[in-house]
């Protein structure tokens, strides 16, 4: 459990998904595919990407520790991500999918979720345009950061799917310098 706990703090050597870079020009953002993976996610709806977030963690950290059908704890990843997928209009519930990624050795065979709210996810290879910035994020930074991917992508004539989209957090809130965040 220290470890996690450390992991989850420090976010040091902690493993991520893989992917391959489209590396072909200079740009203001990245060109990835994500190979085949789990990862174990739970939904929430609401109005606010924060307190959707901090929900999401704690039932997901849980699962970590061994709150799982198997009491088998699994270390920590990064990124936890989330998938947005907007209400109709501003006043409207946004659906928000909070997720770690789970890691290579449980990738074959991850313990069965305990929590009903907590489910695998298997998430098919796809492509995604992904655009990192620093600092603590929080839902006006991530509004932002969103906008100035779709100008980039705009600008330079690529088509994509506005939504849903992702947000994806490497760092844990008590890492104060050199912040990873991405769009």
């Amino acid at each position: 459990m220290l470890k996690a706990v450390g992991q989850a703090l420090f976010s040091s050597g902690l493993q991520n998904p893989k992917y391959t870079e489209d590396k072909e020009k200079e740009r203001d953002y990245e060109i990835r595919t994500y190979h085949a993976t789990k990862w174990v996610s739970t939904t929430l709806s609401g109005m606010q990407w924060d307190a959707a977030m901090n929900t999401g963690f704690r039932r997901l950290f849980n699962y970590i520790q061994g709150k799982n059908q198997n009491k088998v704890s699994v270390e920590m990843t990064a990124p936890v991500s989330c998938r947005v997928d907007p209400g109709a209009g501003p006043a409207c519930e946004s659906q928000f999918t909070v997720s770690f990624y789970i890691p290579e050795e449980h990738q074959d065979n991850p313990p069965e979720p305990s929590d009903p709210e907590v489910f695998v996810e298997h998430r098919k290879e796809f492509t995604a345009y992904v655009r990192g910035f620093g600092g603590f994020s929080n839902e006006t930074m991530k509004r932002d950061e969103l906008l100035k991917l779709m100008e980039s992508l705009q600008r330079d004539g690529v088509q994509y799917m506005d939504q849903p989209f992702y947000a994806a957090g490497y760092d844990s809130p008590f890492k104060l310098v050199n912040r990873r965040n991405e769009k």
